[in-house]
């Protein structure tokens, strides 16, 4: 599906943006990439807590195959009723928001917990010297004479 017609398929969510990505597209709303249109399919953004409606409804996550193993995503098939039907369209694409949403968050708490660990100094053992030449003189020649 082309950049126009992601846009209107979600126009019953709200405003979104779609941007070339990979073979497809990401499709945007708020900032955050909720939904991939590849190879003619749309998937949605899901997580531990949406996981089991995608399931439900049989849909199938998005995989593909990279160095000669698959890799499955956190983006799954959107339901084949939510073309139809707006209301099922705004249910599926409001639950992947959410999704989105969860996931910036914890990856903005994961950057705050590792910049506010204290940066350790280096250690160097009682008695040893730092780094350099062998010999400790600037030539590495030994000691000067």
């Amino acid at each position: 599906m082309d950049r126009e017609g992601l846009e209107e398929l979600f126009a019953p969510f709200g405003v979104v943006s779609a941007h070339r990505m990979f073979s497809g597209h990401g499709v945007y709303f708020d900032g955050l990439c909720f939904a991939l249109s590849i190879g003619g399919e749309v998937y949605l953004k899901v997580d531990a807590e949406t996981q089991t409606d995608f399931a439900a409804v049989d849909s199938r996550p998005f995989v593909y195959t990279a160095r000669g193993r698959e890799v499955q995503v956190a983006y799954w098939l959107l339901p084949p009723a939510a073309f139809d039907d707006e209301g099922e369209l705004r249910r599926w694409a409001s639950l992947a928001f959410a999704a989105a949403r969860r996931a910036a968050a914890a990856r903005t708490a994961k950057r705050q917990r590792a910049s506010s660990r204290p940066i350790k100094a280096a250690k160097r053992s009682a008695g040893s010297r730092p780094v350099g030449r062998a010999g400790g003189s600037p030539s590495g020649r030994g000691p000067r004479q």
